[in-house]
């Protein structure tokens, strides 16, 4: 379960930004939408669902880039470059992508992320320099690097390197800590190195390392840039020329819509990737064909179809998803349904949860979302930099205070919680009439 996610200097977010997926306090309603876990003897209470709301180039996209980012630096273990291409979220891959680009000195970027696994709650925090933004010649750093456990620290690094108590992992430690070993673990730091993955894994405890990897690669589901998404291989070794139809996804389809019989995945000989298909029954030949999905369904059938699995995924093994206009060609219904399913308490045994940003303001709704979820995004005029708050933030009195049942669509709308940009076309085309006239 995600507990909170922060970042500094990254893209538009040069100060400091929060998403934090707890319940905001003295919050009422709606409270089959909290996940609870007791860890520790202290109940922890996280958001089973975020929806991000803000205007165009505003940094909702950018915080979710960030998400990836870490993820995509844990995974491999260290902040150099990687060769991999057609990834949605270049810099990723290209770590001099993601500093702020109005920062001319090179000021280290920052990420937290605090999050459940296991019945432990795990703090773990970086803060990497890799120079000014494009800059690809910059010697890269991690400056520190903190892992906390149960709220006791496991390792410290900045300068020096500190492991503390091992307790709260007793039963994942393969070594306590001693001068020899933290003496050797010293020696091999390597700068551009994670600790965490590399020295802590290979020294102190490789299968606590590994519930955390774990953790990010199966349980952070992170989907930048959800048009650029490609079809799910959903199983392994395929024979050759065969349709593969999963039925969950095939029954949620036909609710949803489609045009034929049914959709599969389907492998061929002169092709290596998996295609979507529309499968239909040919009743004179008694047999089946399957043709390109994109030509008998619409884009919102496919992408829905394509993003299901994930869903599934999500529920059953409570992982946290989190995808850039999840609602993008899907009508309102199906996404509300979606929203729901992650809201009730006899499905999401899993404490799975749902983030998303979205310009659709029909979830700008007390009976859809708390207020501690809804999310907004906003960049300032004359810094460029973007902020992130909550609805829940303006608190429930003065002039300013949200209450429950207010109409936060009407709310928005009209400016009182910001994230909107008033746009207005009309001068260019005056301007162009204008010119044609003239000319």
């Amino acid at each position: 379960m995600l507990l909170e996610f922060k970042t500094k200097n990254y893209k538009s977010f040069s100060n400091e930004a929060d998403l934090i997926m707890t319940a905001a306090p003295k919050q009422k309603g709606l409270d089959y939408s909290l996940c609870r876990e007791k860890i520790k003897g202290k109940e922890l209470r996280g958001l089973s669902t975020s929806v991000l709301y803000g205007p165009n180039a505003s940094g909702k996209t950018n915080i979710i880039g960030a998400m990836d980012v870490l993820r995509a630096i844990v995974l491999r273990g260290h902040i150099r470059n990687t060769e991999e291409q057609m990834v949605p979220n270049p810099a990723s891959v290209n770590l001099e992508l993601i500093p702020n680009s109005h920062d001319i000195e090179g000021k280290p970027v920052e990420f937290l992320i605090e999050f459940t696994e296991c019945g432990y709650r795990i703090r773990y925090e970086i803060i990497i320099y890799v120079g000014a933004f494009i800059e690809t010649e910059a010697k890269r750093k991690v400056i520190r690097e903190v892992l906390t456990v149960n709220e006791d620290m496991v390792f410290e690094r900045d300068d020096n390197l500190k492991v503390g108590s091992l307790k709260s992992i007793n039963d994942y430690v393969q070594n306590y800590s001693d001068d020899n070993l933290l003496e050797i673990a010293e020696r091999g730091l390597n700068p551009e190195e994670l600790f965490l993955t590399n020295g802590f894994r290979l020294i102190y405890s490789g299968l606590f390392v590994k519930l955390i990897t774990d953790w990010f690669a199966n349980k952070f589901m992170v989907i930048c840039k959800a048009d650029s998404m490609q079809l799910i291989k959903r199983f392994a070794d395929p024979q050759k020329s065969t349709v593969y139809i999963e039925k969950t996804t095939n029954d949620a389809a036909k609710i949803f819509g489609i045009n034929s019989n049914a959709v599969g995945y389907v492998v061929s000989d002169d092709e290596s990737e998996t295609r979507l298909c529309s499968i239909f029954n040919d009743l004179k030949n008694k047999k089946s064909m399957a043709m390109a999905a994109d030509i008998f369904e619409s884009y919102g059938t496919i992408r829905f179809i394509t993003i299901f699995p994930l869903v599934i995924k999500a529920l059953l093994t409570g992982a946290v998803l989190i995808v850039d206009e999840f609602d993008a060609s899907i009508h309102p219904m199906a996404l509300n349904s979606i929203i729901n399913v992650f809201h009730n308490d006899d499905i999401n045994v899993n404490h799975a949860q749902l983030i998303f940003n979205t310009h659709n303001p029909i979830f700008l709704n007390s009976n859809i979302f708390r207020r501690d979820e809804i999310k907004f995004v906003e960049r300032e005029e004359d810094t460029n930099n973007s902020i992130i708050y909550a609805l829940s933030d303006f608190g429930t009195t003065g002039d300013k205070g949200v209450r429950q049942h207010e109409d936060y669509m009407k709310n928005y709308f009209v400016g009182r919680y910001g994230a909107i940009k008033d746009i207005d076309f009309t001068p260019i085309f005056e301007e162009l009439l204008a010119r044609e006239v003239d000319e």
